[in-house]
């Protein structure tokens, strides 16, 4: 299996590696994101001990622990007999005064099994492991808990970590690498459901194309995509009933607050509370207009799910539970084939906002790219940089039809309602079409130097 990017993560690490003293890296991020694999990459032509925690009472953690360090030592009576406590087992690893990487993976686990264990693992860092020359490495997908209870300003561990690094999805240009070959259109579809995590594109054949992948991998009972969201939300979340209800009133249209309380009938404080749970988790995102000078104060705050398989799966896949559990699966896939052109716009504009960083050079640094609305009035994509006065319109269309310069001028005129920067600001306009331009429109680009981009290409 082809191991995709994460080039900057390996060179972290193994700038890391080269460093002369014990190393102590905190890697975390959402399920399903690639944190193992990385590590396997990163360890393969290096002395490690890998010891996976699961969900068992400490005493069975520790003994575990103590075999993957027995059979890496080669010491058998250490696989037989096991550590008394954890500290015997950190010494033991200062005294052998070996350069190996130690990774310990869904340290979360390890936490719910005594949650002293980060107060262990302080002491032990403390007295023993900084003396040692081991490169221990913490792995874990609760990105609450990672966050609060290791690196957290209050956590035992804070400021003993010598790096961290959030694993986050990876990008649609990273993706495609999994169907490398296909048409734009078909990586696109697969992205809108896969998004940006390696294990759920694993689960398509290339050979097929998205429906078929769809019917076979994520609408059969059984499948590991079927169950997939209920497994996080459960392993995550306290009360996902509440979650549940939040999550399908976003994925049905209601991004505002207001919309979302009525449509759930969870009172506004407990919104606003699960709201920022969902958003620590990297499932659902506040977003504003890009130019809003006070985003902490602003009332136009609007909800999105940001994951594109939660999306996907709590608009297309929950709603028709029940059809799909008495196997009626070609009825619901006859609808999402239907929905799909609704679908992918919003997932386009997504594409488009990362293809415009990586060609920031044809306009200039962006300080920050995003949709811009105001009113009835919205614009897809707006990058900005106030320090040289400069600013992006973008369009981007999903149609079948080409865009013509009826659409450019709208833009146009919507740039106009857009109060930022100074009167002299130096503007800039591009457009994204799936199906590509007029010759009229192709014409005035030319003519006036408007960025045009088909699909991902830029024209």
């Amino acid at each position: 299996m082809e191991f995709i990017n994460r080039k900057k993560e390996l060179t972290f690490l193994e700038e890391k590696w080269r460093e002369p003293k014990a190393q102590l890296i905190v890697l975390w991020g959402k399920r399903r994101v690639g944190k193992t694999e990385l590590v396997k990459q990163f360890v393969k032509d290096k002395p490690h001990v890998y010891f996976l925690s699961e969900s068992v009472n400490e005493v069975e953690q520790l003994r575990r622990f103590s075999n993957a360090i027995g059979s890496h030592f080669n010491e058998s009576l250490l696989q037989t007999r096991g550590f008394a406590d954890w500290e015997e087992g950190f010494r033991y690893v200062r005294d052998k005064k070996q350069r190996f990487v130690f990774a310990i993976d869904e340290f979360p686990y390890l936490i719910e099994s005594n949650r002293a264990i980060p107060s262990i693992f302080q002491k032990g860092w403390d007295e023993y492991l900084t003396k040692s020359n081991v490169f221990l490495i913490l792995l874990g997908s609760s990105i609450s808990m990672m966050e609060t209870e290791v690196l957290g300003y209050r956590a035992p561990l804070y400021g003993r970590r010598t790096g961290q690094w959030r694993v986050d999805p990876i990008t649609f240009e990273q993706a495609g690498s999994f169907r490398k070959g296909k048409p734009f259109e078909d990586r696109l579809m697969h992205y809108a459901v896969a998004g940006g995590i390696p294990a759920y594109w694993l689960q398509f054949s290339k050979e097929k194309d998205i429906f078929r992948n769809l019917k076979d991998h994520v609408l059969k009972k059984g499948e590991m995509l079927y169950e997939e969201v209920e497994l996080i939300l459960k392993e995550e979340l306290r009360e996902p009933r509440y979650y549940f209800a939040l999550l399908q009133a976003i994925s049905q249209g209601k991004r505002k607050l207001s919309e979302i309380v009525n449509a759930t009938g969870i009172t506004q404080p407990m919104a606003n509370k699960y709201l920022g749970v969902l958003s620590d988790l990297k499932i659902v995102k506040r977003e504003l207009p890009v130019t809003e000078e006070k985003p902490l104060k602003s009332k136009k705050g609007l909800y999105r799910i940001s994951d594109e398989f939660f999306q996907f799966w709590f608009r297309f896949v929950f709603p028709r539970r029940g059809e799909l559990e008495m196997e009626r699966i070609d009825e619901v896939l006859s609808d999402i084939r239907k929905a799909m052109p609704q679908h992918l716009p919003s997932v386009y504009e997504k594409v488009a906002v990362e293809h415009l960083w990586k060609n920031m050079d044809r306009f200039f640094p962006f300080m920050a790219v995003g949709r811009w609305w105001e009113r009835n009035e919205e614009i897809d994509a707006v990058g900005i940089n106030p320090d040289l006065n400069s600013i992006l319109f973008c369009e981007v269309k999903w149609s079948e039809r080409q865009v013509g310069i009826d659409v450019y001028e709208a833009l146009r005129g919507k740039s106009k309602l857009v109060e930022w920067g100074k009167k002299d600001r130096k503007e800039y306009f591009c457009l994204f079409s799936k199906t590509g331009f007029t010759d009229a429109m192709v014409k005035t680009a030319s003519k006036e130097n408007v960025s045009l981009f088909k699909g991902e290409v830029v024209l």
